[in-house]
């Protein structure tokens, strides 16, 4: 196993919205990772170096979280004020046309910048994710029983004092899975009452900004028109919700996709990095071509 991101380096990029921390290596064709909640850019230190011979990976610390920088408002914590921060931190680094995968959280803002800015998104990958639009109008007692997260951090004011209050409980922290370097990064951000409020304003926007724009974008019939690579844990509630997790997304697409379960929990990136870096490896090198 390599380093902790043995030859990549820490940027500030700035953007119109405000810098994004970002963490930059390898060489080839470029692709955006991000992350999901509660982490930062850093749970991907096992993953990255593992493309990096491949492509050049930018690992960002999403708007709001980790060190990126807070949103001023709902709206700018919004799916589509986050995508065009990204665009334009991809924009000034050069890299007019990248990949995209994103976990978690980071897949629904990595789903609205390939939808926003198709002319960039050569390929999209997410990991336990679905669009906001499908999570929402097919939720059920199931979803409500074991994502009652999602409800709960939106009324913001009463999650922040419950976070803040006792974030061990939120935010447990096992630093031997997590790596020391990526333990002590997320250990500073989840106990950052600053970063725990743009966190769960991530979650207030899902519902009451980008559902709308999810709707919006569905009956119009918009699609994604890039490949598309939906990745799943296998000791995750995804199949239980969806059966097959690819088939959310059967009326968002207008390309070739493909589905793949990953033989770990909720974190992959962390879990089964290997695993993740050979199923995005394999994605990414058809599309780069």
């Amino acid at each position: 196993m390599t380093g902790f991101f043995d030859g990549f380096e820490l940027k500030w990029i700035d953007t119109p919205s405000g810098p994004i921390r970002a963490r930059i290596g390898g060489s080839g064709f470029p692709i955006l990772l991000l992350h999901g909640h509660p982490r930062t850019h850093t749970t991907w230190w096992r993953v990255a170096p593992l493309l990096a011979r491949d492509f050049t990976l930018v690992c960002a610390d999403l708007p709001g979280f980790g060190r990126s920088y807070q949103p001023a408002d709902l709206q700018g914590s919004s799916g589509r004020a986050k995508a065009a921060a990204l665009h334009a931190c991809m924009k000034s680094l050069g890299f007019g046309r990248f990949g995209l995968a994103g976990h978690d959280r980071g897949s629904y803002r990595a789903f609205r910048l390939a939808m926003d800015y198709s002319d960039s998104v050569a390929g999209l990958a997410v990991m336990d994710g679905v669009p906001i639009y499908e999570a929402l109008t097919r939720a059920d007692w199931r979803f409500a029983k074991d994502w009652f997260h999602w409800f709960f951090f939106a009324q913001s004011e009463k999650a922040e004092a419950a976070v803040c209050g006792d974030p061990d409980l939120w935010y447990p922290c096992n630093a031997e899975d997590l790596g020391p370097e990526n333990a002590a990064d997320y250990l500073a951000a989840t106990r950052d009452p600053a970063v725990v409020r743009g966190m769960l304003a991530d979650y207030r926007a899902g519902l009451e900004v980008d559902f709308d724009h999810d709707r919006e974008d569905r009956l119009a019939n918009r699609r994604l028109r890039c490949p598309l690579s939906v990745l799943w844990s296998e000791r995750d509630d995804m199949e239980r919700l969806y059966g097959d997790p690819l088939e959310p997304w059967r009326d968002w697409i207008s390309g070739p996709s493909e589905g793949r379960r990953i033989s770990s929990g909720h974190h992959m990136v962390e879990e089964a990095p290997e695993e993740v870096a050979a199923r995005l490896r394999a994605f990414f090198s058809r599309i780069a071509g």
